[in-house]
This record gives structure tokens, sequence and C-alpha cells, in this order.
């Protein structure tokens, strides 16, 4: 029987529906798997024994005649979804010894459809960095190297373990955040297909909170066919989630067609950076020869706000990550220290200073200066009106086009310790992700090439509000044209 961790979705969901495989067959090669990988640092908790009785239970449920489209899939867990039971801490300290007494609304969702958890993944720390370099368990390495050497490259974050455990083949799919680029940039960096649903599309319920409204539940899988299922089960609209959207859930994978024939494909112009790597440009020209090729038409269009995304972003995420993160001062669960003086304001000093990394103070500290009397109208509240005009700018955009098409990411991954001394040099890696998540679009990552060093480049597609099938059917053109099979040479076996 072939390397039952390189089947995909798609395929095992066959081989399982034909009985030519079980569960409990693909969920023990996945375990096996997880522990080879223990170098990457993907996973900070394994489950193996809840994942065999899950996967006995899917066994049944298949044979039963009841089985859905993740029935006896193993996957990971970003730790930034609540699970009932099971270390929950958004890689950060504060959060120490967290086992929340509910389940996330988009974790239930894929038990419902019978999936098999393998564990909870690494990420940055509450969900604050491009290079999962900020979490409390360490950095995550990426599955791929530079062709000819040995050096560690970041995975993207904050999703880092979960692209790594994707693309590192100790998982079939992984559950996934985005907030300005959390899902998309690092699926770019290890080669694999990640997608951002329209905000209100899946709940956040049970998700631990960073910028409520931008956080947004996603996926990350191996190919666009994959992504179409995984996001399918975890959509839908829950009374528990005020932003969630009560609105159908169509058949994504249906929505792979192949055919883009007429449809309008913008190029913004804005996109164009200076000093962008030359192969980053040469790969978008190539995703537009495949655009044209498959029968659509190119549209040059203009997001003239588009520069203000990045300042507005990080004056909009750190204000709600100060006001959402005010909850964590050691007085009910997680971490505490009484501090030296024992009084109620030595312990929070004491907690919050300790209990937070370096990251997530620096937001906290802006958050809360944008926010205070005096700067509240100067920035916070300009910040707002801009992002209105980003999302009115994609609204104009939307009515001469039917998806976007841009880079994901400035470059290929980097080295560990390369951009993470300066901040400024690490937000820019959102620079092509946020500004649809501002406007609160869906988009994807389509790993679409090599850089020159061997590392995985990605195309994005963004789309109309709820329009995730167009966003997925283009991707799909794109992964079809790209024909994409590079992969990592599993050096950590």
């Amino acid at each position: 029987m072939t390397d039952l961790t390189k089947l995909k979705i798609a395929e095992a969901r066959d081989m399982l529906a034909k009985g030519e495989l079980t569960s409990r067959e693909l969920t023990e090669a996945h375990i096996g798997a997880v522990d080879a990988m223990k170098s990457l640092n993907a996973y900070i908790v394994t489950t193996p024994d809840i994942a065999l009785a899950q996967a006995d239970a899917a066994d049944a449920q298949i044979k039963a005649g009841n089985q859905k489209a993740m029935t006896g899939i193993p996957i990971g867990i970003k730790d930034l979804f609540a699970t009932k039971g099971i270390h929950t801490q958004a890689c950060s300290k504060i959060l120490d010894g967290f086992k929340p007494e509910y389940e996330s609304t988009v974790t239930q969702n894929l038990w419902d459809d019978g999936a098999v958890m393998l564990g909870k993944l690494n990420m940055d720390e509450f969900a604050m960095g491009s290079s999962n370099e900020t979490s409390f368990y360490g950095p995550v390495k990426n599955p791929w190297r530079a062709t000819g050497s040995n050096s560690d490259f970041v995975p993207g974050g904050s999703s880092g373990g979960s692209v790594a455990s994707v693309a590192g083949f100790a998982a079939m799919g992984a559950t996934a955040s985005d907030t300005g680029g959390s899902i998309r940039q690092p699926a770019a960096f290890t080669g694999t297909f990640g997608i951002k649903p329209t905000y209100g599309r899946c709940s956040r319920y049970g998700m631990v909170a960073f910028a409520s409204s931008l956080d947004q539940a996603g996926t990350i899988t191996r190919d666009v066919r994959d992504g179409a299922i995984m996001l399918e089960s975890i959509s839908g609209f829950d009374p528990k989630d005020s932003t969630s959207v009560d609105i159908a859930v169509p058949n994504f994978e249906a929505a792979l067609t192949g055919d883009i024939r007429g449809m309008k494909i913008g190029i913004p112009r804005e996109y164009r950076l200076d000093g962008m790597p030359a192969e980053i440009e040469e790969l978008w020209q190539k995703g537009i020869a495949w655009m044209k090729d498959a029968g659509a038409e190119i549209v040059d269009i203009s997001l003239p706000h588009t520069k203000y995304a990045l300042p507005t972003y990080y004056i909009v995420a750190p204000a709600e990550a100060s006001s959402n993160l005010a909850r964590y001062d050691g007085v009910k669960y997680g971490h505490r220290n009484i501090g030296d003086g024992g009084g109620l304001d030595d312990m929070y000093y004491a907690t919050r200073g300790e209990g937070f990394g370096d990251e997530v103070k620096r937001r906290i500290m802006i958050g809360t200066y944008v926010l205070s009397a005096g700067y509240y109208d100067a920035y916070y509240l300009k910040a707002q009106k801009v992002r209105q005009l980003i999302a009115d700018d994609f609204k104009q955009a939307f009515g001469q086009v039917d998806a976007i098409l841009t880079p994901t990411a400035p470059s290929a991954a980097f080295a560990f310790g390369e951009k993470s001394d300066d901040p400024l040099a690490m937000y820019l890696n959102d620079v092509f992700t946020v500004p649809a998540s501002l406007a609160g679009l869906p988009g994807s990552s389509v790993p679409a090439g090599l850089s020159a060093d061997g590392l995985p480049l990605g195309l994005q597609v963004l789309g109309k509000a709820w329009d995730e099938e167009t966003v997925l059917k283009v991707s799909g053109v794109i992964e079809q044209a790209a024909a994409f099979t590079a992969q990592p040479q599993e050096w950590w076996r």
C-alpha cells in the first residue's frame, strides 16, 4: 500500500468509502508521522488515544453508511481553537495549564463530521507574528530547506504549526486562523493551499481572540480540492457568535469546474512594490498568463488606498488586542505571579509582565496608546475611516472584475532571526494580505512555483464577499496550470 500520509483528503475519503482503507490504519500512520517530525516543533500536544478512539468511531460510521466528507480524516488543530479538556493556550505562558470546559464551534463541526484529532499545533503567541518565532513553546521549523543548504527557515506565521504539519505529511489538513494574513502567508512559505473565508463565514466562538473584527478561521491543506472539502465542514451560522452570518454554505467542492472562461481577473497596480524581488514579479506574470490561457480576461485595476493598509492594520489590530487581552490577569485561570508587594496591582504587573512575550507586549502597548485620551481621534478613529476607504476600493474593483490575482508574500521563506529583531521588516510580510483582511474578503494562497533557492512561492486569489466559490475555482485553475508537485526532502525523519 502507498504511504498513507501522502494521501490527500479527497483520495482518502474515496478509499474509506470503498473499504480499501480504514480510518484506524490512516490514523496510525499519521500518529507515527507526528512522532517522526518532533524536531520541527509543529505539535505542542499530541492526542493519540483520542485520535484512535475517533478513528474507530469513524470506521463504525462509515460501515453504517453515515460517512461525511471529513469522516476518518486525521487533522491537526491550531492552539487558538478551544478543545474541551485539552490544552488550549494560544501558545502563551499566560494561559499556562488552561483546559477549556467547552469546544470551539469550528472544531465541533469537524468532530460532528467524523474528523480525527492528532493534536494541538504550534503558533505565534496569540496569533501575533509572521514567522512563528513568538511562541512560548519555541519556533516551528519549515519542512522546506533551500537547495543544497542545511539551514532552517521559518514556516511563516501565525499558523506555522498548521502549515508545517501539512507540508511535512503529519496531518491531512489543519485548522488555521487569519487576522492579517496568518493563513495565506505561511501557506505560500510551505507549498500548501490556504484559504481564508469571508469574515462571518465561520464562527469565532471558542477561538482565542486577537482582533475581533479581523480574526477568521480557515484551513490549510495540500491542494485546492481538499481545502474546499475542509472549508465546507467548518463553515456555517452559529448563534453563539454575533458576527456569524446566517447564509447558506455552498458545496465548495462542486465549484471546482476548472472553467473560468469569460471571467475578469483584476491586477492591482498598487501591488507592484519598489524593491520587490524579480522572481515574485515573474511568478505573478506567469499567473496572469495562466489566466489568459484559461480564457479569462485580464483587467488592470486600482486599489488606491492599499498603501495605507499596513499602518491602518497596525493601529486597528493592536487596539482590539489591547482590549481583548485585558482579561488575562492571573485571577481566574492561567499563569499567576503574586508579585513582590502581594497586592492586586502587584499581581497584575507581575503576571502580565511575565506571562506575555515581547511581541504581544509591544502590540498591547501600541493598542493602549492609540485608544488613549487625546490619541483616539488622531489614530484609531482615523484608521477606521481609512479601513472603510480600503473596503470601498475593493467594492469598486469588484464592480469590474470577478477575482483579483496578486502575489501572496513579497519573498520566499526567510531564515530564523533574519527579521525578528526588526518589527517593521516583519510587518511588511503582510503587505499583500492585510488589505483583504481589513475588508473582510475571502482569499487564498496557491503554491505556484519555487524561488531560485528552491523554496515555495504562492499566488493569492481574492474574491467578493461570500464568493469563496470563485476564489476556489480560480485557485484550482492556477493549481492545474502551475502543476506544483515539489515536496520537501523529509530531512527530519
